[in-house]
């Protein structure tokens, strides 16, 4: 080997070596703060506070050698996308290493450590992402691909048990003062961004391997009116139609009407759209999936009187399209479906561009 690739190789290890020590600090980090939450132990939560500063100190230096390294070595290909996505993987480790001094710093908050289901439900949430941070890194010190692209998955699993502890922590408001619940909250949310780092890590390790970059979001939208025989079914046609490479779409009613509207089929028909036996369908068959849902929108009332329960993650819309033709001849029902035809296509182009940016494909 020429002394040039030996002097790059020997480079490279350092610089994942680097990755290593550092990912390292971070695990050790996550798991003390949480051990210092449920223990009461303030002392170890101080340690972790003081131990931020070494961290930090970590991260600049790494950042430091990996822009040195491309300042000698002028890196190109493969060689390259890992120093990229090292320096990425270096300021999301070091954003991990903050979430775990917040959650020692909530300790210190705190009237009463948390205790029974609480902190069960804590525990288990931490060994969920603490699992799925390990294995991220591990992935990336194995240069394994396969590895990275199923701890992304597991990454996703951790927000359900997040949402147990959260209603835990609902039906127990009572029993905790508000800045005991408040504190509670903000240790849950930032060991579910522990995970969502931890998928970030992963991305980075399959773009350095392959060069593979994050896929395009596909976003979940469901539309709603009150018994899906013609405004929601519509907007779901349309959609589909014309985005089907950005969304999935899907539409509901609160009381599912027995058929379709009369009119609706021919017209859409007329556009180039087929129902393909569409039926009516009622909310309550899919309200327990609404939190897959990135967006619902009410095209008859707020969107909020459908839903009993909101997910944090899901965003609620109300489109005032108004009313379906009432009792008219066939000339004035085509007029009012077109405009209704045309204000849906309208706004659901406005939000596809929201959510999607110019793109076509």
């Amino acid at each position: 080997m020429a002394h040039y690739e030996e002097r790059l190789e020997r480079d490279l290890k350092h610089l994942r070596a680097g990755v290593d020590a550092l990912a390292s600090s971070v695990v050790d980090a996550v798991k003390d703060s949480v051990h210092a939450l449920l223990s009461g132990n303030e002392k170890l939560a101080g340690s972790v506070i003081l131990a931020d500063g070494p961290i930090n100190r970590s991260m600049r230096a790494l950042d430091a050698e990996c822009h040195a390294f491309i300042a000698v070595h002028l890196p190109s290909a493969g060689h390259l996308r890992l120093v990229s996505a090292i320096i990425r993987i270096n300021i999301l480790l070091e954003r991990i290493g903050d979430y775990a001094v917040t959650i020692s710093r909530e300790l210190l908050q705190l009237g009463k450590r948390p205790q029974g289901a609480i902190a069960d439900g804590i525990q288990a949430l931490t060994d969920e992402s603490v699992r799925v941070l390990e294995q991220a890194i591990e992935a990336f010190k194995q240069n394994d691909e396969a590895a990275a692209k199923q701890t992304m998955k597991l990454a996703k699993q951790v927000r359900f048990s997040m949402q147990t502890v959260m209603d835990e922590l609902v039906r127990e408001q009572d029993e905790h003062h508000i800045t005991d619940l408040f504190a509670l909250f903000v240790v849950v949310h930032h060991l579910v961004r522990v995970a969502d780092q931890s998928k970030n890590l992963c991305e980075d390790t399959v773009f350095a391997i392959s060069g593979e970059t994050k896929a395009k979001k596909i976003y979940r939208v469901l539309f709603l009116d009150e018994d899906n025989s013609c405004l929601s079914q519509m907007a779901q046609a349309i959609a589909r139609k014309s985005y089907s490479y950005g969304g999935q779409f899907f539409s509901a009613g609160r009381a599912p009407a027995a058929a379709l509207h009369p009119h609706l089929e021919g017209f859409l028909e007329q556009h180039g759209i087929d129902l393909l036996g569409m039926s009516p369908r009622a909310l309550d068959a899919i309200s327990d999936d609404i939190q897959d849902f990135h967006v619902v929108i009410s095209l008859q009332g707020h969107a909020r009187s459908y839903l009993s329960h909101l997910p944090f993650h899901t965003t609620l819309l109300d489109w005032d399209i108004g009313g379906l033709p009432a009792e008219q001849d066939d000339e004035q029902s085509r007029q009012r479906f077109e405009e209704i035809y045309r204000d849906l296509a309208l706004n659901i182009q406005n939000l596809m561009l929201l959510l999607r940016g110019e793109e076509q494909s």
